[in-house]
């Protein structure tokens, strides 16, 4: 259990000034210009050393993500771009990042800019996130009065400076290369990769596009060192972590943890338990909406982090724990995370298009057992032939609840089906 000590989001709750006094009192801007000084490489060789994986669901290296960005100019800007668009169900880490701490992402921001010779950060923030977006738009500002930020940033000599831009609510502009199509202006649909963006992004410029959550732990990394940050959690899952428990628990909560920790632990202390008792557990969906369902077998001894729930076959994602107990028809739980996804999808590559309605529209008729034993395999089949053959990862996003239904349900989905039927078989 992580201690007092090493949180490094010291106002997660909001109890405490979220402006930059406060931010100042709790350790934010205090020698940011020292940090600077070590170098460009440096601070990107600390991010590395740190471990630190991306917060906001692939868990790609932070540092090495970092390093790909050019450092001889040739005559385009680079830009670092924050996304804060977090609209993967069951996330709510990076909202209460910014409407209480503020300040640790615009610090990050600016080091992390810095590190990548960035000339400005844009923070991508979700449209309905209105009060964050006016908390994050007065700590710029009042970084930019202290002369933390613009030119001569904290008297560096380097000029640097971060805006923030808001969406329209759709989910696909979290996926990195439609966040930056949409912040151009144009209709948020994700591009081709190569070219990656660190070579092509953002007005054709290099950029880096990271989560909000990554960005803002930078900073007490390089004060604490990497070492610090590397000896929390388990080996290549290093750090802290912010878990949103939501669901069937009796307090509903965002905490700050370490990397690894068990997940009865994690709901049992943090989240006051599964509503009814451990034994009440039905399934939980450990990494937000995208990631594939877990039963109470699997749960019971499962550590939170990203490799030990790649072994199960699910995903760490956002670390958005939605708890289900046996109350809970779970058939129809992942039928309306299909109808989201369907919903969603950008339209542009087939498989995603037609697959993610179809896929839906199948589930619905599992729900009311309307459909045939051998539609459940060949619904799989169809996971299979959506996953890994579109564009962006919204595919995968859309199969992935499905296939672990069908892995750890399938006699619940069965069973459905018979009993639909004996009313008729009667008759007959």
């Amino acid at each position: 259990m992580l201690s007092d000590s090493d949180r490094i989001f010291t106002n997660l709750y909001g109890f405490q000034d979220w402006g930059l006094k406060g931010a100042q009192a709790r350790g934010d801007w205090d020698g940011t210009k020292a940090l600077m000084e070590r170098g460009q490489d440096e601070i990107v060789d600390e991010i590395k050393a740190s471990g630190l994986r991306g917060r906001g669901g692939a868990g790609f290296p932070t540092g090495l993500k970092m390093s790909f960005m050019p450092k001889e100019n040739d005559g385009r800007p680079s830009y670092l771009v924050v996304n804060a668009d977090e609209g993967e169900p069951g996330t709510c880490k990076d909202r209460d990042i910014m409407r209480h701490d503020p300040h640790k992402l615009v610090e990050g921001c600016l080091l992390a800019g810095y590190a990548m010779r960035a000339v400005a950060a844009y923070i991508y923030i979700r449209g309905e996130f209105h009060t964050e977006a006016n908390n994050l738009e007065a700590a710029i500002q009042q970084a930019r009065d202290a002369g933390l930020l613009g030119r001569n940033a904290c008297g560096s000599g380097y000029n640097f400076d971060v805006f923030v831009h808001r969406g329209a609510g759709a989910y696909i502009c979290g996926e990195e290369t439609a966040l930056i199509e949409s912040l151009e202006g144009k209709k948020g649909q994700p591009r081709l990769k190569p070219p990656f963006p660190a070579g092509v992004g953002v007005w054709g410029c290099p950029t880096t596009v990271n989560n909000v959550e990554s960005i803002a732990v930078i900073p007490t990394i390089l004060r604490r060192s990497a070492a610090w940050f590397a000896g929390i959690g388990r080996e290549n899952n290093t750090g802290t972590k912010i878990f949103c428990i939501s669901g069937h628990v009796e307090r509903p909560c965002n905490v700050e943890e370490e990397m690894g920790i068990p997940m009865r632990e994690l709901i049992e202390k943090h989240a006051g338990g599964v509503r009814g008792g451990w034994d009440n557990l039905q399934a939980v969906i450990p990494g937000g909406a995208s990631v594939p369902i877990l039963p109470k077998s699997i749960c019971d001894n499962q550590l939170m982090d990203f490799d030990s729930l790649r072994e199960v076959k699910s995903g760490l994602g956002t670390a958005a724990v939605i708890v289900m107990d046996k109350s809970t028809d779970v058939v129809r739980a992942i039928a309306r995370l299909s109808q989201f996804y369907k919903h969603e999808s950008c339209g542009q590559c087939t498989p995603c298009r037609e697959g993610t309605g179809w896929m839906w529209r199948v589930m619905e008729r599992l729900v009311r057992g309307e459909a045939e034993v051998a539609e459940i395999d060949l619904l799989l089949e169809v996971t299979y032939q959506v996953e890994g053959h579109t564009i962006c990862a919204l595919g995968d996003a859309a199969a992935w609840p499905i296939q672990g239904l069908i892995r750890h349900f399938r006699p619940e989905i069965e069973a459905r089906i018979l009993d639909a039927r004996q009313p008729a078989d009667a008759a007959d």
